[in-house]
C-alpha cells in the first residue's frame, strides 16, 4: 500500500462499528405461527474511512443482508451498529450518505446515460445544475465521456456498469455499498473493472464495502477483507491486506498476493 494510501485509510474513530451484529428473519405461516431464519449470526468489524473492504463468502451466507443493514434497508436484531462520524464527526443519513451498486447496472431504459447518472441527484432534489455539471466530471472519470446522451442498450456491459458505479457517487456519498457488481461480466471485463474500481477509490477517497464470491477478487481490491462463514454469516476473520500500490494484475502472480488467497481458502476450510 503506498504511504498516502497508509495516511489515508489509518487512524481515528470508525466509520462503521458492528459488534456481534445479528439479523433474523421472520415470516408469518399458515396458522399465524412466525417462522424464524438466522440470516446473521455473529459480525464484528471497524471499518474506517477510506477503507475498501471485501465482503467474501459461500453463496446465501449473508453478505448482501450485511449490505442491506448497513444501507438502512432492513434494521439488525442484535449486537450494535453504529454509522457516522468518522473523522468529521457529522451526522451519518443512510438515504443521503450513501451509494449502491448492484450486480446488474439498472440503468431506466427511457433515460440516457447522463439522466441515469443524475438520477439519485433528482430523488433527493439536490441542485439540477450542479447535479449535471458533476454527472460530467464523474462520467469522465469513468471513462465515458463522449456518452452522456446515449441510451443505455447503445453501451456493452461494462460501459453500463461503469455508468452505475458514477450514479452512486453523484450524490458525493460518505459509503459506496457494491454487491457483486461485477459478477455479471466476463472475465477479461472483470478483470479491467478491478482496476478501474481501485482507480476510482483512489480519486475518489469514499469507502467502499465490496461483496464478492470471488476470492481473489476480494484480495486484489480490499484495504481489508472480511471472511464470511456459510449462513448464518458469522466472521471467521477480518484482516488488513497491505499489497503495493497501485495494485496491477501481474500483482496476482506474486507469492504475497498467493498467501493472502490461501488464508481465505483455509477459512472457508477450501483444500
Amino acid at each position: 500500500m503506498s504511504a498516502v494510501l497508509r495516511e489515508r485509510v489509518a487512524t481515528g474513530a470508525p466509520l462503521i462499528r458492528m459488534q456481534q451484529l445479528r439479523k433474523v428473519y421472520r415470516k408469518k405461516q399458515a396458522g399465524g405461527r412466525t417462522e424464524e431464519f438466522l440470516a446473521v449470526s455473529d459480525v464484528s468489524m471497524d471499518i474506517h474511512e477510506g477503507d475498501m473492504v471485501s465482503l467474501v463468502g459461500p453463496s446465501g451466507c449473508g453478505k448482501s443482508t450485511l449490505l442491506k443493514i448497513l444501507s438502512g434497508l432492513h434494521g439488525h436484531d442484535g449486537g450494535t451498529l453504529q454509522i457516522g462520524g468518522g473523522a468529521g464527526g457529522a451526522p451519518f443519513n443512510a438515504g443521503r450518505d450513501v451509494g449502491m451498486v448492484f450486480q446488474q447496472p439498472v440503468l431506466l431504459k427511457w433515460r440516457t446515460i447522463l439522466e441515469n447518472v443524475m438520477l439519485p441527484a433528482d430523488i433527493l432534489g439536490l441542485d439540477r445544475k450542479k447535479a449535471r455539471v458533476r454527472a460530467h466530471e464523474l462520467l469522465e472519470m469513468v471513462g465515458l465521456t463522449g456518452f452522456a446522451d446515449k441510451l443505455p442498450y447503445e453501451l456493452s456491459g461494462g460501459m453500463q456498469q461503469r455508468a452505475a458505479i458514477a450514479r452512486a457517487l453523484i450524490h458525493d456519498p460518505k459509503l459506496v455499498l457494491m454487491d457483486e457488481p461485477f459478477g455479471a461480466l466476463d472475465a477479461l471485463t472483470r478483470e479491467k473493472m478491478n482496476l478501474e474500481m481501485l482507480r476510482i477509490w483512489e480519486e475518489t477517497g469514499k469507502t467502499f464495502v465490496v461483496v464478492t464470491h470471488s476470492i481473489q477478487e476480494a484480495v486484489f481490491l480490499g484495504t481489508h477483507c472480511a471472511v464470511l462463514t456459510a449462513g448464518p454469516a458469522r466472521m471467521a476473520d477480518f484482516f488488513p491486506i497491505d499489497l503495493p500500490a497501485p495494485r496491477r494484475l501481474h500483482l496476482k502472480t506474486s507469492p504475497a498476493f498467493g498467501d493472502y488467497v490461501r488464508r481465505v481458502y483455509d477459512l472457508l476450510g477450501v483444500e
